[in-house]
């Protein structure tokens, strides 16, 4: 299996990657800025896209993990935060960048029997959980959910799932010491849930550990 993950220098992208190498898979790793084993890649950059497409030429992509995302507004303050530069930043990786990635490497995915795309959003894009602040960051994974979801109608003729997860609040730079659960868990939860994805269950908004999550 040939998996692309972006995002792949940190946290729960570079975890995903080790595993998923670990276990025998063929694996591009791509970061904005990457180190050993990693590749070029950044989502908010169509040329940046295209030319690792056509680096991978005609290789199919089964999996497709769109875990690059950033969460620049964390403890900014209503009345003066929130600066327009921000939004535009945050909202150019978390939902331009999905779409770019999975337009870009569209081909790829096609080319398989049975390919999947991974969306890593949170439980923050749920309306369901607006406890304030972080506006940035919650609309913007409230717009790759969404983005998911269409994506998953208009692929579905393709053979081409596609999921969207919470990947848990993770003790990683962005989630912090204080998170819940350890990036190993998160790990293992996430690969279950994106063996588990078919055209059945396409368009799933899911947490880590397997439960379905309200949009």
């Amino acid at each position: 299996m040939h998996i692309l993950i972006t995002g792949a220098n940190r946290g729960i992208g570079r975890a995903l990657a080790d595993h998923y190498r670990q276990a025998g898979h063929e694996v591009t790793a791509t970061a904005r800025r990457p180190s050993e084993g990693e590749v070029a890649l950044d989502v908010t950059d169509p040329a940046s896209c295209a030319a690792l497409a056509a680096r991978l030429g005609g290789r199919a992509v089964d999996l497709l993990i769109c875990n690059a995302g950033v969460y620049l507004d964390k403890g900014q303050a209503l009345a003066e935060g929130y600066a327009a530069q921000m939004w535009a930043d945050t909202f150019a990786t978390n939902v331009t960048g999905v779409f770019l990635t999975v337009q870009a490497f569209l081909p790829h995915l096609r080319a398989g029997k049975g390919a999947k795309i991974a969306i890593i959003s949170s439980q923050m894009a749920s309306h369901t959980r607006a406890p304030g602040g972080s506006y940035i960051y919650r609309a913007s994974k409230a717009a790759a959910l969404n983005l998911g979801r269409n994506l998953a109608s208009d692929l579905a003729d393709d053979g081409i799932a596609v999921g969207i997860y919470h990947p848990g609040w993770v003790r990683t730079e962005m989630g912090g010491d204080s998170a819940e659960i350890s990036v190993e868990e998160a790990t293992s939860g996430l690969v279950a849930r994106f063996a588990a994805l078919d055209l059945a269950s396409t368009g799933c908004f899911q947490t880590w550990d397997g439960r379905d999550h309200p949009y």
